[in-house]
């Protein structure tokens, strides 16, 4: 099925949108993604293990959620949308900070993004959609080594962007 995703400039500005799978052969067409981050009230990140179905990484450990957006959508609508259909959970996720980046994987394709990272917190049940997420775990942030075999390149990249993310996410921003 055919899902068009925002495609833009090298400084976010939009330019359209085209069929995801599209944005990701060859060398790519830079398009807008993102990584949400949800954490419980000890300060985990809940990190999600991408299902072997995925084209680019799959096994591959995630941010909680990571995905594209659609046109009409903000950073914080595209991942309050795939938060609750990867997770099954409402959450107003917050807007932190964007990065650009290009990663090839394999000769299955290629992520050249324009990437946002949001985060939130949540600590009720999770119901992950299997299509889409093979496991979940908690791991604090410190503990998650830059292991390319191990994590997705957008992950580590968030992570080593900014080394405080989570320590102003206000209690009162729940998921």
């Amino acid at each position: 099925m055919r899902e068009d995703i925002v495609v833009v400039d090298e400084k976010d500005n939009f330019l359209g949108t085209e069929d995801k799978e599209k944005c990701h052969d060859g060398k790519g067409i830079l398009h807008r993604g993102f990584i949400a981050m949800v954490y419980d009230s000890d300060s985990n990140l809940i990190l999600a293990r991408r299902s072997k179905k995925k084209r680019l990484w799959p096994g591959y450990w995630d941010g909680t959620v990571a995905s594209h957006v659609r046109e009409g959508e903000t950073y914080e609508q595209a991942a309050k949308r795939r938060i609750k259909e990867e997770l099954g959970i409402s959450c107003d996720p917050k807007y932190r900070f964007k990065f650009r980046y290009a990663a090839k994987y394999d000769n299955k394709g290629i992520e050249n993004e324009i990437c946002a990272v949001l985060e939130c917190s949540h600590n009720g049940k999770i119901n992950p959609d299997s299509e889409e997420i093979s496991e979940l775990k908690k791991a604090k942030k410190e503990e998650i080594q830059p292991d390319k075999k191990k994590y997705v390149p957008w992950l580590l990249t968030a992570l080593s962007k900014d080394k405080y993310l989570n320590n102003n996410l206000n209690r009162s921003e729940k998921c």
